[in-house]
């Protein structure tokens, strides 16, 4: 709330820029950090990116993974947070920081091949089976997700996250176990979030995914909200954490509005199931990784970055903010305008976007 406060007053962004969800003020517009080489010069740019965003008073929403550029990502990060905690910028508690867990990676900073890497860190030490690693080098363990937490608090230099994603999970085992037990392996794992949530260690959990929620009901990867939520409801009652998911949107890929979600009666789209539920959206790919920057997308009194981020910015009350991965200081400078432009009305909105909408055009497949 502070940050929020600091920023409008300072005018470094509007206050409608902000949004109020739970107790939190969540700027609409947040960084992430999800492509690069894992080397030093993509550290460096990574770091000062999210230094100069945080800074800004227009971002305070932070979002990596453990694998993100084999766990260097999350080390960026964390030199980011040290940096402006000493100079008495930003400080922590004003940082709203999320992570994810379950895929298997390696160390990007130790010279060794995966599976050296995984044998010496996880099976040798009884952390994790060989049967218990998916195709898509997942786990849903919790030994090892207990590893994987404690691993990124000690990259992150933090005590505490405020939100921890189960990463892809259904796109890495739906298709392997199916549903039911699937939802099984969901609620050991809520269980251990909600673990941590009671040690002080982690505020909210959700789930990060790049198909589950958008493709089509009949789709082997396919995962009902509801369902979902039921579960973290019964190992977490009332109060449970499950607060938040993560999935694409932008104008290259607008399955989010369909309505693959089935609430009683009710045939929803997720942007709707999830308003129902309580639960935000974080949005992923909002500029599909710098490829619709090349395409046909373009209105006046746009630059074409804010164009691509002002539609998932407006697009339903349920979504907080798109997750930009901008990394060279040009694109930082310019994507960070948009805290100084109102998101758009429901009306606006249908102007602005309707005939990019129009045909339901988008696809499903891929990772982030």
């Amino acid at each position: 709330m502070k940050f929020a406060e600091r920023s409008v007053k300072g005018e470094s962004a509007l206050g409608s820029h902000f949004r109020t969800f739970e107790s939190l003020s969540l700027g609409s517009l947040g960084i992430g950090t999800y492509l690069g080489d894992p080397d030093a010069y993509t550290d460096q740019l990574v770091e000062e990116a999210v230094f100069a965003s945080l800074k800004s008073g227009v971002i305070n929403v932070v979002d990596t993974a453990i694998n993100y550029r084999s766990q260097r990502g999350e080390r960026s990060v964390g030199r980011a947070l040290q940096r402006l905690a000493q100079e008495g910028v930003v400080k922590r508690e004003e940082v709203f920081l999320a992570s994810k867990n379950g895929y298997v990676t390696n160390d990007g900073e130790l010279p060794m091949d995966i599976w050296t890497y995984i044998h010496r860190e996880f099976v040798k030490p009884g952390i994790l089976k060989p049967d218990e690693i998916g195709a898509e080098m997942h786990s849903t363990s919790v030994p090892f997700l207990k590893a994987q937490f404690e691993r990124s608090l000690r990259n992150l230099g933090v005590g505490a996250l405020d939100l921890m994603y189960l990463h892809n999970a259904g796109e890495a085992w739906l298709r392997e176990i199916g549903i039911r037990r699937f939802l099984e392996r969901l609620e050991a794992v809520f269980s251990y979030y909600e673990e941590e949530r009671r040690r002080g260690r982690l505020k909210y959990y959700g789930l990060a995914t790049w198909n589950s929620f958008r493709v089509p009901n009949s789709h082997p990867e396919h995962l009902n909200l509801d369902d979902a939520v039921d579960v973290a409801r019964n190992v977490g009652g009332g109060d449970h954490g499950f607060r938040f998911i993560q999935l694409p949107l932008n104008l290259g890929m607008t399955e989010a509005f369909t309505r693959n979600q089935r609430m009683m009666d009710d045939q929803l789209s997720v942007l709707e199931a999830a308003e129902r539920l309580g639960v935000g959206i974080f949005t992923s790919a909002p500029l599909d990784h710098g490829r619709l920057l090349s395409a046909d997308y373009q209105k006046e009194g746009y630059t074409r970055s804010g164009f691509l981020l002002q539609f998932p910015r407006s697009t339903h009350p349920s979504v907080i903010a798109p997750l930009v991965g901008h990394k060279q200081p040009e694109h930082v400078t310019e994507n960070l305008k948009i805290g100084s432009v109102p998101p758009l009305s429901a009306s606006e909105f249908s102007r602005t976007y309707g005939s990019f909408l129009e045909g339901g055009r988008g696809s499903a497949g891929g990772r982030s």
